[in-house]
C-alpha cells in the first residue's frame, strides 16, 4: 500500500523527545504511566459509537503539521459507513477511529478504482482512480495480497469488515485485520494502523489521528478523548465531584464541553467568539467557581503562577496542569485534572472543550498548580 496524499499534503510527524530532567518540586516529565490511567467512565470504555443525525455537507479539522483537512459530504458518508459497520461488528470506538483515521490517509475518504490495474474497476461506483499498485477502494487494499476481490474491496462495507477483522472478519485472520493484531488496543493508534497497512511509510498515519477524532465526534454526537480510553457525552459532568471550589471548578468547565476551540477565545462570563481557547476555559471556569473572587489573566504563561505549586503525587482533581515543550521558557497549554489520567480542556483548533487525558502530552514538562 503505497502513499495517498490529501489535498492539502502529507509531512511527517514531528516527535518531540522527552525531556531529561525534573524541574522543580511541582514539575516533571511525563512518567510513561501517565499515558495510561484508570478511566472516570470505564463502562464505556470498549462500547461502539453508532452514526447520529444527518451527514453534514463538510467538515473542517487540523491535522498534527498544523494543516486545515476539509471533507465534502461524499467523504463524510464513506466515513459513516466505516463506522456503522464497526458498530455492528461491535468495535471499540478506538478501532473505530483507527479505522477512519487509516481511510483518511489511504484514500482520502473515498472509494477509488484502480483501472490501470483492473480496467474493469472504472465500472464499479467510485469517487475517482486511483494508481497505486493494484491496490483499491477506502483502504486500499491489494486483492493480490488476499484482502478479497476487487469487487468485495470497493464496496464500503466489506472492505471496512476486512479492515476491521476479528472473528467475524471475511478473511479470517489472513491477511490481518485490526482486531487480529495482538495489543491493537493499547497501542498508539497511528502504530496500530500500520500493522494492519504494513506501509512503506509508517509515519503518516498519526498525523491525520486529531482529524479522524473530529470526524468520529461530528458523526457520532459523543465527544470523546484523543486516546479513546472512552467516550463521554458531550454534556455530562463527572460524578462524585470533590467539595467546595474543586468540584465547582470542573463544574463550570465541564457546562462549556462540546464548544469550539477559538484561539483568544472566553471570558469571566463565557465564551467569545463562539468558543474558548485552554486559558479562556480556566480563567471562566476559576471565575464561576469563585463567585467572581478569583480573576486569572488570560494567558497560560502568566496562570501558571497563580495558585500553590504542588508535587505531582499529591495532586486531585480540580487541579491545573500545565504542559511545557523541554527547554521552553514556559508552557503552551493548560487542562483541568479531573481524576485518574483525565483532564478537561480546550485542546486546540478544529477541536472542543472536551475530556482527554494527561498521556496526550507525554514527553511534556508538567507543572501543577491548585487555586482555591
Amino acid at each position: 500500500m503505497g502513499i495517498k496524499l490529501l489535498a492539502v499534503g502529507a509531512a511527517a510527524a514531528v516527535l518531540l523527545a522527552p525531556g531529561a530532567a525534573v524541574l522543580g518540586v511541582a514539575t516533571l516529565i511525563s512518567p510513561a504511566a501517565a499515558g495510561s490511567g484508570s478511566c472516570m467512565w470505564d463502562g464505556q470504555a470498549t462500547e461502539s459509537l453508532g452514526v447520529s443525525g444527518p451527514v453534514p455537507d463538510s467538515l473542517s479539522a487540523t491535522n498534527t503539521n498544523g494543516e486545515t483537512v476539509t471533507l465534502n459530504q461524499q467523504q463524510l458518508t464513506r466515513a459513516a459507513a466505516i463506522i456503522a459497520t464497526g458498530q455492528s461488528e461491535n468495535i471499540p470506538a478506538r478501532g473505530q477511529m483507527i479505522a477512519v483515521m487509516t481511510a483518511l490517509t489511504e484514500s482520502s475518504l473515498r472509494v477509488l478504482s484502480n483501472t490501470g490495474a483492473y480496467p474493469d474497476s472504472g465500472d464499479i461506483p467510485n469517487d475517482g482512480d486511483g494508481s497505486d499498485h493494484d491496490s483499491v477502494g477506502l483502504f486500499q487494499q491489494r486483492p493480490a495480497a488476499g484482502w478479497g476481490s476487487v469487487e468485495n474491496l470497493m464496496d464500503p462495507v466489506w472492505s471496512s469488515r476486512a479492515f476491521y477483522g476479528g472473528p467475524s472478519g471475511p478473511n479470517h485472520g489472513s491477511p490481518r485485520g485490526l482486531l487480529d493484531i495482538d495489543g491493537w488496543a493499547s497501542m498508539d493508534p497511528g502504530a496500530a494502523a500500520q500493522a494492519v497497512q504494513v506501509s512503506a511509510y509508517p509515519d503518516r498515519y498519526a498525523v491525520n489521528q486529531p482529524i479522524a477524532e473530529k470526524v468520529l465526534a461530528t458523526l457520532s454526537g459523543v465527544s470523546l478523548s484523543s486516546e479513546f480510553a472512552c467516550a463521554q457525552s458531550a454534556g455530562e459532568v463527572p460524578m462524585n465531584l470533590p467539595p467546595g471550589f474543586a468540584g465547582d471548578f470542573i463544574k463550570a468547565a465541564a457546562s462549556q464541553l462540546g464548544k469550539p476551540y477559538v484561539w483568544g477565545g472566553g471570558n469571566f462570563e463565557g465564551p467569545t467568539g463562539g468558543g474558548f481557547d485552554c486559558s479562556g476555559l480556566v480563567l471562566y471556569a476559576a471565575y464561576q467557581a469563585s463567585g467572581g473572587r478569583i480573576r486569572l489573566p488570560h494567558y497560560s504563561g502568566d496562570q501558571i503562577h497563580a495558585g500553590t505549586g504542588i508535587p505531582w503525587a499529591l495532586k486531585r482533581p480540580g487541579d491545573l496542569i500545565f504542559f511545557s515543550y523541554p527547554g521552553a521558557g514556559g508552557p503552551h497549554h493548560v487542562a483541568i485534572y479531573v481524576g485518574g489520567d483525565r483532564i478537561l480542556h480546550a485542546p486546540r483548533t478544529g477541536d472542543v472543550v472536551r475530556y482527554g487525558t494527561i498521556g496526550e502530552f507525554s514527553g511534556a514538562v508538567m507543572t501543577v498548580r491548585r487555586l482555591g
